[in-house]
């Protein structure tokens, strides 16, 4: 099979700015570049883990109408070493959407949801495996 690795997931944000500041502050990720678009009004950006840059996050600022709602991703989950300690940071900081408490799954795995600055979902996520 041809296909390597998860190269990207993509977000429609409504301020590429706004989401850049998030996803550094929050999420821990670099912004490695903003890129153009043949369309003069969609703007592109892209991040990624500081240590690890093989897949990364692209913020997509402008998109309308019909383009706005091609496709829709439930959720994108960051993989974490210590789920209690993120909970807690994540709580502090008063985001939109999230979990009233850690679930854990019958493997063992756990994670929790919030929302980012324009709804999309994220989950932190400590596997078992």
């Amino acid at each position: 099979m041809a296909v390597r690795k998860l190269e990207h997931v993509g977000i429609m944000v409504k301020s590429i700015e706004v989401s850049i500041a998030f996803y550094e502050d929050v999420i821990g990720l670099k912004h490695l570049e903003n890129a153009g678009h043949i369309d003069e009004y969609i703007k592109l950006a892209f991040l990624a883990f500081p240590d690890q840059s093989q897949t990364e996050i692209e913020l997509v600022e402008g998109y309308t109408g019909e383009l706005a709602n091609e496709g829709k991703v439930h959720h994108v989950a960051f993989a974490v070493d210590d789920i209690e300690q993120e909970y807690v940071r994540i709580q502090a900081l008063n985001l939109q959407e999230l979990d009233a408490e850690i679930t854990t799954l019958p493997n063992g795995s756990r994670y929790f949801f919030f929302s980012g600055p324009d709804g999309e979902r994220l989950e932190f996520f400590q596997s078992s495996r």
